[in-house]
């Protein structure tokens, strides 16, 4: 039996693939399948998934989209100052994805009976807000973006969103808590840059690429080095009858909510 991990730095392969979860390595807790996907100008992927909802994630670059008769083409400059397009189907839906330029997308799957309309969200339907800005000392503000929830897409087994970390600032903060499982994919405006990730009561360098697979009941807040603007696509798996809606906070850290720096 594969020994279950909480952290991994995986690589692109030869052929333009990086495996972060799948359903049977060590990040199976997950219950999802997530991977990234480097392209070059002019290369194509398909993807077709008979038991599983897929969301496609644009992370940068230039693709053409092409779904249940559908075909448009979106641009995204980086995760940085650029909001997201991501194309959300049903099981069996293929889809089609060709670059226009070197481009990378994420990839995010898990079993789904549900059969419902393909969507294709825009940076409008994904609006960053800012979170914690003024508290703890001014040391957690970020913005926040939620793609698909439960409360947009009820049908769903999955939550994606993005977080972007003002620098040397925290995330996940207050340390909260849920019983679904979440996993974290992290990129820095810079390759050398870094941050800390706290899961329960381990710590993990977060580095450009890196990813944390959070089990349900576990802490999990992160901290971005000075000078590095940290991103992270965060992806929560509901668990049967019992979906992800909000966070529960650490009660040990709630009175910082009205304490003044």
């Amino acid at each position: 039996m594969k020994i279950k991990k909480v952290f991994g730095y995986p690589q692109f392969d030869d052929s333009g693939e990086k495996i972060l979860t799948t359903y049977h390595n060590e990040y199976r807790d997950m219950l999802m399948d997530i991977r990234v996907y480097s392209m070059k100008e002019g290369e194509t992927r398909t993807f077709q998934k008979p038991t599983e909802e897929t969301a496609i994630l644009l992370q940068c670059g230039k693709i053409t989209l092409c779904w249940d008769g559908n075909e448009q083409t979106v641009t995204r400059k980086d995760v940085f100052t650029e909001g997201p397009w991501c194309l959300h189907v049903c099981k069996d839906t293929k889809v089609r994805v060709k670059a226009h330029s070197d481009t990378e997308i994420l990839v995010q799957s898990t079993h789904n009976a549900n059969a419902f309309d393909s969507i294709l969200y825009e940076p409008d339907d994904a609006p960053w807000k800012d979170v914690c800005r003024g508290r703890f000392g001014d040391t957690a503000n970020r913005v926040v973006n939620t793609i698909f929830d439960y409360g947009n897409a009820p049908y769903s087994n999955m939550v994606i969103g993005e977080v972007l970390n003002d620098r040397g600032n925290w995330s996940g903060y207050i340390p909260h808590h849920h019983p679904q499982p979440e996993a974290y994919y992290f990129l820095f405006d810079r390759p050398e840059g870094f941050g800390a990730s706290f899961v329960g009561d381990d710590v993990y360098k977060i580095t450009d690429g890196s990813f944390s697979a959070i089990p349900g009941g576990k802490t999990h807040p992160q901290v971005a080095a000075p000078g590095y603007l940290m991103y992270t696509c965060w992806m929560i798996r509901h668990l049967d009858g019992n979906p992800w809606t909000d966070c529960i906070n650490d009660e040990h850290y709630t009175w910082l909510y009205d304490a003044e720096f």
